[in-house]
């Protein structure tokens, strides 16, 4: 029998049994003992009181309570969990069972995306019996899993007798009935199924669903064949009568069974099998959750300014500060309109770079793609560039080559009697953003967060407000050139600088080198290191070489260091290189190892994030720390975000984050998590550590 005509079987059973009851039929109760604790409790009951004759059915109800904070599973638990389990062994009488799910919720339990019931639940149930209308003993054995602070699995005998009667009890019958009615019927929901594209690639699945009346809060809990799902990305379309969703695949499905899509919206809800389709349908292009008002974007934005002026004294923006030096150093005998323009023109850059990247996040955000701060560093084509360019201005200011402009360029300017240009200037404001992007700051995360999570202007003002915090350096210099007066007149003492600034970019460019090993492998990042020295080596001795030779030897170079790393996107992401201590992060495992009063420390790190660097080295490797991670009831776990990980991108949404670092303890006495700044301290990871520790009494 089909779960359709089950369900609307039962609906016209239970109407005709309360038909009986308006008409006066004689009222018992027919319920058993009920079984349990405080956490969780459970009782079986009947509509009747009795086995009428020739009754074929009987109709049941297994009612279960919840304790405060307590829930327990769906039919499809989530990303872990187990559904409830009834065996009937030992029950008489009874030739099958078929039991109803009411409509579940999500809920969050250790950081993950589980779907169940709270406080109070009752499972449908339709007995048929074996001799139609024979007294029949019901003998129910309840498998829970049940979790709140702790998972526990419980165990609930129950035992209720049928003798022969015609008695209908009227409270148990109204409970079955609106158990029933909360059963998903799409029908009754007035919903239609749209389409579905399951993509094995990027390990997702996109589904989507149309609605008579507009949805107003919807949610969507999909099922195939123990396939997991993680928490929907859900955009509405065509004046809110369309739903899309698209759900990150967490395990893959084990069958072919059809694909079924259960979708809420506040009191009803419908299960639908969208078709399958050969390709994604795009998402609605509006962004049309509202994340915060007005006043608290402007809070925002004002959090997102002090984390971009906290980033110029950031260590993985120093780097920036020769290139801002050697600025200040070409210009210091200008005059003060021309200082002042030139960084004004940096500003420019700053704001320029920080436009384009909340366009190209928009846009990401509208085609459905994962975005977060500092994933440009995880293409190794970006990376085999940034070395190219970084080696270029290293050489550059350690005296291996000049770029000058042709004579009759040269004559033109000077009959023009202008200024050199700005292009240096420009470029120089839009380094300082570029290479500001791999470091996480105070305030930053929260900013992003919101940004990222939110609407397009809610993108643009923060990634403004941002790039105002990140330029302001620029704009201080620009409103009072003559702080330039401050250095000393230039001599020989420049030269010296000069070099001293090339080497801080060559060890920029190594940190690079070492950042793109991880990406893509040693032997491509040997490769671009070997095409940015031919490149080098080409303008240093170009004086030598002839014009063809030369113009060959940079072409080569320059193909050869963007081709070798793309040709490396699509392999397989290199093994993680984590120290013994820490283990490989799986998400799957940390409601367990809680379970069994483990604390897990969760270190989401990447070699080109210098901030979780910085913390790795004053911190997690250092002292108490390091000595506390080793303790045998902690499990630190490392999620290497190195390379593109779906894993790792999905978890930080999760949590609401989108760059890092990100730090999260979990425990007894923090199932949920305590999240960590991102700049760590000695005192913050032990306190974390202690209170994730501390066990919290429960009733079992």
């Amino acid at each position: 029998m089909s779960f359709v005509s089950v369900r609307h079987g039962f609906r016209l059973y239970v109407a005709a049994l309360i038909a009986v009851i308006l008409s006066g039929a004689p009222l018992a109760a027919s319920v058993s003992d009920r079984v349990g604790g405080e956490a969780v409790n459970a009782v079986l009951v009947t509509a009747e009181d009795g086995v009428a004759p020739d009754a074929t059915t009987l109709s049941a109800g297994l009612d279960v309570t919840l304790g405060d904070g307590w829930k327990t599973y769906w039919r499809s638990p989530g990303e872990v969990g187990l559904p409830p389990a009834i065996s009937w062994d030992g029950s008489t009488n009874v030739a099958s069972v078929d039991v109803l799910w009411p409509a579940p919720t999500r809920f969050r339990a250790f950081g993950i995306e589980n779907f169940g019931y709270a406080e109070r639940v009752t499972f449908p149930l339709q007995i048929t019996l074996e001799t139609p209308g024979a007294p029949a003993a019901l003998r129910a054995s309840v498998d829970l899993l049940i979790c709140s602070d702790l998972c526990v699995p419980q165990t609930l005998d129950l035992a209720l007798d049928m003798p022969e009667g015609a008695g209908i009890d009227g409270e148990a019958a109204d409970l079955i009935a609106a158990a029933v009615a909360r059963v998903p019927d799409a029908e009754a929901a007035g919903l239609t199924p749209g389409s579905a594209h399951l993509d094995s690639e990027e390990a997702t699945l996109t589904v989507t669903a149309r609605s008579e009346r507009a949805f107003r809060n919807p949610d969507a809990f999909p099922e195939l064949d123990g396939a997991a799902f993680g928490a929907p990305d859900i955009r509405l379309g065509e004046s809110g009568r369309l739903l899309w969703a698209r759900f990150p695949v967490l395990s893959a499905a084990s069958g072919t069974t059809d694909l079924r899509v259960t979708i809420t919206d506040g009191d009803r809800a419908g299960t639908v099998r969208p078709p399958r389709i050969d390709e994604a349908i795009p998402p609605p292009f509006a962004l049309d959750r509202v994340v915060l008002g007005s006043n608290d974007l402007f809070r925002i934005a004002l959090i997102a300014f002090l984390g971009g002026l906290i980033l110029n004294v950031m260590p993985c923006v120093l780097p920036v500060l020769s290139i801002k030096i050697a600025t200040a150093l070409k210009i210091h005998d200008g005059a003060p309109r021309r200082a002042r323009i030139g960084f004004l023109v940096s500003a420019l850059g700053v704001m320029a770079f920080m436009a384009v990247l909340a366009a190209g996040t928009i846009l990401a955000r509208a085609a459905g793609l994962s975005v977060g701060w500092g994933l440009q560093f995880q293409n190794p084509v970006f990376l085999a560039a940034m070395i190219g360019l970084l080696t270029l201005f290293s050489a550059n200011l350690l005296g291996l080559f000049e770029i000058t402009l042709p004579a009759s360029w040269m004559t033109a300017l000077a009959r023009r009697e202008t200024r050199p240009g700005y292009g240096g200037d420009f470029a120089t404001g839009a380094f300082t953003a570029i290479l500001a992007t791999p470091c996480s700051a105070p305030f930053l995360g929260t900013a992003i967060a919101f940004a990222l999570a939110g609407r397009g202007i809610d993108i643009v003002m923060v990634f403004a407000a941002l790039g105002l915090g990140l330029a302001l350096p620029y704009l201080g210099l620009a409103m009072r050139p003559s702080l330039l007066r401050a250095l000393p007149k230039p001599g020989p003492w420049t030269m010296v600088v000069k070099v001293a600034l090339g080497l801080s970019l060559l060890f920029t460019v190594a940190w690079l080198i070492w950042v793109l090993s991880g990406v893509a492998g040693h032997p491509t990042a040997g490769l671009v290191t070997a095409f940015a020295a031919m490149t080098v080596l080409c303008l240093w001795q170009s004086h030598r070489l002839t014009r063809s030779v030369a113009i060959a030897g940079l072409g080569i170079a320059g193909a050869g260091m963007l081709t070798v790393p793309a040709l490396t996107i699509s392999e397989p992401v290199p093994a993680a290189r984590t120290e013994t201590l820490w283990r490989d992060f799986d998400r799957s495992r940390i409601p367990r190892l809680v379970s069994e009063g483990q604390v897990v420390f969760v270190d989401v790190t990447a070699d080109w994030c210098l901030t979780c660097k910085a913390n790795k080295a004053l911190v997690l490797d250092r002292g108490e720390v390091a000595e506390a991670l080793t303790a045998p009831d902690v499990v630190p776990m490392q999620a290497d975000w190195t390379r593109s990980n779906p894993a790792i991108s999905r978890y930080l949404a999760a949590h609401g984050r989108f760059g890092i670092p990100f730090n999260v303890v979990y425990g007894p006495g923090a199932a949920e998590g305590l999240l960590l700044p991102e700049i760590l301290t000695t005192e913050t990871v032990l306190e974390a550590l202690s209170t994730a520790a501390s066990r919290v009494q429960v009733d079992r």
